[in-house]
């Protein structure tokens, strides 16, 4: 049986004083690859990936670093639909790395996650994934921050008779 290469999507982000904000995300796309049957190593400068999926399909991905990372702060989750990693970058700087790969040459089966990516000079405006905060006046019983409806009457009430417009001809039957 051959031997799959599965996708992986990756995005980064930098930091020179904050080790917490200087990291990869790495997500290899392995459906349905159990935990059991999966073989995720991480070193500083390698990440790699074996395992067979319920169908049968073995996949497996090594993938030689740009630079090193700090395996210890590194995080891994298995889901059914891939390895998801957040890897910290070694050496704190502002600069990205400019690719992902030691080897300069592009790989097919990398791609950029642009759901998580930010351009370098954006990244300290961009924050981490909150969506709560994008819902920051609506109060913490779910509320809509005490507005009265009744003020918001729209119209209702007013004496619209002889205003005039398309309404006030009859319909001549055809």
């Amino acid at each position: 049986m051959t031997t799959l290469t599965p996708e992986v999507t990756w995005a980064q982000r930098s930091s020179d004083t904050d080790e917490t904000r200087n990291y990869l995300y790495l997500f290899i796309n392995v459906p349905d690859v159990p935990a059991k049957s999966a073989d995720i190593k991480l070193t500083e400068n390698n990440v790699s990936f074996t395992g067979t999926n319920l169908k049968g399909a073995k996949y497996a991905v090594s993938l030689g670093l740009y630079a090193e990372i700090d395996v210890d702060n590194s995080k891994v989750h298995h889901s059914p639909r891939g390895v998801e990693m957040v890897l910290r970058k070694k050496k704190l700087g502002l600069e990205y790395w400019p690719r992902l790969l030691k080897e300069p040459k592009k790989m097919h089966f990398i791609k950029t996650d642009f759901d998580k990516w930010v351009d370098e000079d954006e990244q300290d405006e961009a924050q981490e994934d909150d969506y709560a905060a994008n819902f920051g006046g609506f109060g913490d019983d779910g509320g809509l921050g005490g507005i009265d409806f009744s003020k918001l009457g729209g119209g209702a009430g007013l004496d619209m008779a002889g205003a005039g417009g398309a309404g006030d001809e009859e319909e001549e039957d055809v």
